[in-house]
């Protein structure tokens, strides 16, 4: 076994998510990062003018004292737990980046998120595709199924994702498909020119290592439940 895992590596912490450029809204006053390491990521996205005011999640200590001089609060400790100290309805833009796949109930985590948005507002989350050819192609030809210290197979990960249930993680938050982004389907050397190929067929998730994406908060049924609340009394005026 690795002696050191990806987790525990100094440069997993200080990763800055930048891939998620393109899923990002242009102004978020309130953002809520779960599992935001040393506070890299917060930070961008506040010297970028995306963030306003900022929010991490963390539960490595070492990591989380770097993130402090870092976010404008940073709560420490389980997800749940620390999900527990904050308002519903509270962000317009929350992160959860390579968290779900750690946690026995991540359909639960992530409608406890979609709790947590402003209706308009939109969830980015991160899962490794476990139908990647890395995964795919060895259980399929010799039954191979093998836990390692980092990637898809991490020995950490207790749940695994398609892209159908990666989907289902927003849709059954309530939130609305918003973007996504395919890493993996990169052409970055020569002997990868068959990506774009591969992209053309059904079997294109073959290619894809992580799927990111975002949903947003319907704001029509926010709304559409505040005029009836006002309306009963007028009627009753009106009757009189």
């Amino acid at each position: 076994m690795n002696a050191n895992p990806d987790w525990a590596k100094p440069e997993y912490h200080a990763f800055i998510r930048r891939d998620i450029a393109p899923l990002l809204p242009a102004r978020a006053e309130d953002v809520l990062d779960v599992g935001c390491s040393q506070g890299g990521t917060l930070a961008w996205l506040q010297g970028s003018g995306v963030a306003g005011r900022t929010t991490g999640i963390e539960i490595d200590p070492a990591a989380a004292r770097i993130a402090r001089g870092r976010v404008d609060r940073l709560i420490e400790g389980d997800v749940d737990a620390a999900l527990g100290t904050l308002d519903s309805a509270s962000f317009d833009l929350v992160l959860c980046l390579d968290v779900l796949e750690h946690l026995v109930d991540p359909w639960r985590t992530a409608a406890r998120l979609g709790r947590m948005i402003r209706p308009g507002g939109t969830l980015i989350v991160s899962v490794p595709n476990v139908r990647h050819h890395s995964v795919a192609l060895p259980l399929l030809w010799s039954g191979r199924w093998q836990y390692e210290d980092e990637g898809i197979l991490d020995r950490t990960h207790l749940r695994f994702f398609t892209r159908t249930g990666a989907a289902a993680l927003l849709t059954g938050a309530g939130l609305e498909p918003a973007g996504r982004v395919d890493k993996g389907m990169e052409v970055t050397r020569r002997r990868e020119l068959w990506k774009p190929l591969l992209a053309r067929t059904r079997w294109r998730d073959l290619g894809v290592f992580q799927f990111v994406i975002s949903g947003r908060k319907p704001v029509a049924a926010a709304a559409a439940t505040a005029p009836a609340r006002a309306a009963a009394p007028l009627v009753l005026e009106a009757a009189r």
